[in-house]
C-alpha cells in the first residue's frame, strides 16, 4: 500500500506535497552513496561488445520488449548476442545459465521469459560482468552482449548505453525517495540514446530519442500455447479479469482498453511471487495476463486463462546507430 501512495505521489502530484519534503534528507543520502558507488566502480571489459538497456527511473519502462527487440535485430544482421541480468527477486545467488524450462523462482521471471522468447543463451548473476564471462566461456560464438536492466551496474564495461521511459517520463524530477530517479536527469547527457516507449515529451538531451510502440499480439492460452484467440473472440463471452505484475501495471491495463476489452483490474507488485490464492478472484469469468506473469502462473489457475504477448516496434535507425559503434569499438 505504501508503495502504491509513493508512486502516486512521484508520477501525479506532480510536484513536492508535504509528506515528500521529509524525505528530502533521504534523497540527498541516496543521492550521496549512488555518486559514490559510481566512483568507487573498477569496470571490467569483456572481450566482446556490451550494449545495457535500462532506465534511470525505478519499476519497468519496457526493458525487456527492448532487449528482445535487439536481439533478434542483431541476429538478423549476423550478429550472434548472448543475455546477461541480474535476475532479480530469484531464489539463488550464484551465476547460473537460464533454460527454457528453468524455473522462475530460481533464474527470475524476466531472464526466463527472455530465454524462451530470445532464442540466444541468457544467464543470470548479481554480478554482470562475471556473469557475462560465464556466459562467453560456454558460448565462445557469442560476439556480442547485451544487458538488461544494467545501467547503474557500473562494475561491467559497456560500449553502448540505452535509457528506456515509458509515459509517465521521469515524473516529478527527485531522487529517491523523493522522487522515481535513480540518477539525475543530467545522466542522458552520457548515454548513446533515449528510447522512448509511449512517452509524452522529450527531453532535453544530446542523446538521440527513439520512440518504441509495444505492439499486441494474439492471446494464447496459459495452459496451451498453440491455442490462440483474438481481442475480438473475448468480447462478451462474459466477467474479464486483468492481472499485471510489473512496473507499471497501467500499461497493461490500457493496452487491453485499446483492444476493446472491459477488465475488472487486478494490479500486483513488480516480480510478485504468485500463489493460487491470489488468482482466486478469477474463479467466476476469465482472467488474462503480461507473458512475463504467465511465466510464474502456470498450474496456479483452473480457469480459463489467456496470456497477451507484445512485441516491441522501433525504427531500424536505433540499430543503424548501435552498429556503427560496435564497428567503432572494433576497429579501435
Amino acid at each position: 500500500m505504501f508503495a502504491r501512495w509513493l508512486q502516486r505521489q512521484w508520477f501525479e502530484q506532480r510536484r513536492l506535497t508535504p509528506a515528500l519534503w521529509l524525505l528530502l534528507p533521504l534523497a540527498g543520502l541516496y543521492g550521496f552513496l549512488s555518486a559514490l558507488n559510481r566512483r568507487l566502480a573498477k569496470p571490467v571489459r569483456l572481450p566482446v561488445p556490451v550494449i545495457v538497456v535500462g532506465n534511470i527511473i525505478v519499476g519497468g519502462a519496457g526493458k525487456t520488449p527492448l532487449t528482445l527487440w535487439l536481439a533478434q535485430q542483431l541476429k538478423a544482421r549476423g550478429w550472434r548476442p548472448g543475455i546477461v541480468s541480474r535476475g532479480y527477486g530469484r531464489s539463488g545467488e550464484g551465476i547460473v545459465s537460464v533454460s527454457a524450462d528453468a524455473s522462475p523462482e530460481a533464474v527470475g521471471d524476466e531472464p526466463l521469459l527472455l530465454a524462451r522468447r530470445s532464442g540466444v543463451p541468457v544467464w543470470v548473476g548479481r554480478q554482470r560482468a562475471a556473469a557475462g564471462e560465464a556466459l562467453l566461456a560456454a558460448n565462445p560464438e557469442v560476439n556480442v552482449v547485451l544487458c538488461d536492466d544494467g545501467l547503474q551496474h557500473y562494475a561491467l564495461g559497456r560500449d553502448v548505453e540505452l535509457v528506456v521511459f515509458d509515459a509517465r517520463g521521469a515524473g516529478n524530477g527527485w531522487r529517491l525517495p523523493v522522487g522515481p530517479l535513480r540518477e539525475p536527469l543530467a545522466r542522458l547527457a552520457t548515454v548513446d540514446a533515449i528510447i522512448g516507449n509511449n512517452l509524452k515529451s522529450r527531453f532535453a538531451a544530446s542523446a538521440p530519442t527513439f520512440d518504441m510502440a509495444l505492439q499486441p499480439s494474439s492471446f494464447y492460452r496459459l495452459d496451451d500455447p498453440q491455442q490462440t484467440c483474438s481481442a475480438e473472440s473475448l468480447r462478451g463471452r462474459g466477467r474479464l479479469h486483468a492481472l499485471a505484475g510489473i512496473g507499471n501495471p497501467g500499461r497493461f491495463f490500457q493496452t487491453l482498453e485499446s483492444l476493446g476489452l472491459n477488465c475488472e483490474n487486478h494490479p500486483f507488485p513488480d516480480h510478485h511471487r504468485y500463489s493460487a490464492a491470489d488468482l482466486a478472484f478469477a474463479s467466476d469469468g476469465i482472467l488474462l495476463m503480461t507473458e512475463k506473469d504467465a511465466v510464474k502462473c502456470a498450474g496456479l489457475t483452473a480457469g480459463e486463462t489467456w496470456v497477451l504477448p507484445v512485441e516491441a516496434v522501433l525504427s531500424p535507425a536505433l540499430i543503424d546507430l548501435i552498429l556503427e559503434k560496435l564497428r567503432g569499438r572494433q576497429a579501435a
